[in-house]
């Protein structure tokens, strides 16, 4: 039995997160235009707020993954400095 890497590649993560923040903005604005009975408005009112929860989310992972990418490839130390030392 072969190993499966855990980690999907960070370039495939970041396109599905894209595609999923579409959808979602696109259901998003298909709530605002709908034209809805009194009856059904709090059931709209619930989907919407589960869709802007989700909306959140999606962008949170959005940021935390941009910040991750950003903190793995950070500055790296040298050991010699490009100037003397002074010896006080």
């Amino acid at each position: 039995m072969g190993s499966v890497p855990s980690e999907e590649p960070a370039a495939e993560r970041a396109r599905w997160l894209a595609e999923l923040s579409e959808a979602l903005n696109a259901a998003h604005q298909l709530l605002i235009g709908l034209d809805i009975r009194d009856d059904r408005r709090l059931e709209l009112r619930q989907l919407y707020l589960r869709i802007e929860a989700a909306r959140l989310e999606v962008q949170a992972l959005r940021l935390s993954r941009s910040l991750g990418a950003r903190l793995e490839n950070g500055p790296v130390r040298i050991e010699s400095l490009p100037w003397p030392k002074n010896r006080s």
